[in-house]
């Protein structure tokens, strides 16, 4: 059972990461200020404190949030793709991404932008939501292989390679081959890519009439480099 004093802070622990995130909109992340998040929360500063050590503190709250936000999306769209093929699922997942992006840019940048200076995530609070959204597209991966829909990739692999690869699929449970899941580790970093080059306006300018059919295409091709 929730005590009032336990639903308190948890509802001052959302009015912090709320208001952390308003303040993403109009400043950087390295120019966070716990005095002025404290400011619109309408308390003093030494009260925020006893739930927000500090600037980094927050930072990582927001990281945490961002992740998870962006993870809950990419599951929503998986869920509602479920009866349609790996190949439109996989699409479906990176649309829903790209959408958040474009809609979130300043919680985007805060993930995949430029570093804050100074700040070092703590893996022990970001590893976990960090690695939800690749988890998500192994776990297509992984179903499409079990369902006897992707193809074996035999990946020309280092040692070293053929080994982090080896204890990725120990370390999660993946029965599809190390080549696979080499692609879609790759897989990662490439839908980051494209949707950074989207949301950020990266692309040569009147080169794209339609970013979102581009986006389509690219996933397409993505999906054969996986062996789906």
């Amino acid at each position: 059972m929730v005590t009032p004093r336990q639903a308190a802070r948890e509802q001052m622990m959302r009015d912090i990461v709320r208001v952390g995130r308003e303040h993403l909109t109009t400043v950087l992340p390295a120019d966070l200020s716990l005095r002025a998040v404290a400011r619109d929360l309408g308390v003093v500063p030494s009260a925020l404190y006893r739930y927000v050590r500090d600037r980094e503190a927050l930072i990582t709250l927001l990281i945490v949030d961002a992740y998870d936000d962006l993870a809950d999306e990419v599951d929503a769209a998986l869920a509602a793709a479920s009866r349609r093929s790996h190949r439109k699922r996989l699409e479906a997942a990176v649309l829903a991404a790209r959408a958040w992006a474009v809609r979130e840019s300043s919680r985007f940048a805060l993930l995949y932008g430029t570093p804050v200076p100074g700040y070092a995530a703590p893996g022990h609070q970001t590893a976990e939501p960090g690695t939800r959204l690749a988890l998500a597209l192994g776990g297509l991966a992984e179903d499409a292989w079990r369902a006897g829909k992707l193809k074996t990739i035999d990946a020309q692999l280092s040692r070293t390679v053929r080994a982090d690869m080896e204890r990725l699929r120990q370390t999660y449970g993946f029965d599809m081959p190390v080549g696979n899941i080499s692609r879609v580790y790759g897989l990662w970093s490439a839908v980051i890519g494209a949707i950074l080059f989207d949301a950020f306006g990266q692309y040569a300018a009147n080169t794209l009439s339609d970013h979102e059919a581009f986006l389509r295409a690219h996933v397409d091709g993505l999906a054969d480099t996986i062996g789906l």
